[in-house]
């Protein structure tokens, strides 16, 4: 699964191939959560708050970022890499 970010202990990931509504996984700290892109949502699994809002600040800054590696790895091509928060 490509890494495509990495922030405060966060690895933000996508798999190759995978199926809608467009998301991406963040893991941090033995915790994992699919999120969904267009709704900023948990959609399985959790992260603890802290973890959970900087990933939501850093997908709401590369929303369309977002979008656009999904539909690349669903197409089963690398991603590629979006800056991680500051």
């Amino acid at each position: 699964m490509p890494e495509i970010s990495r922030f405060y202990g966060i690895v933000i990931q996508m798999y190759f191939g995978d199926h809608p509504p467009p998301h991406f996984h963040a893991r941090y700290a033995g915790h994992i959560a699919k999120i969904d892109i267009d709704a900023l949502a948990v959609i399985d699994g959790k992260l603890p708050a802290r973890a959970l809002g900087l990933v939501t600040e850093w997908a709401a800054t590369h929303q369309e970022e977002l979008r656009t590696a999904f539909q690349k790895a669903a197409n089963l091509e690398p991603p590629g890499k979006i800056a991680p928060l500051p």
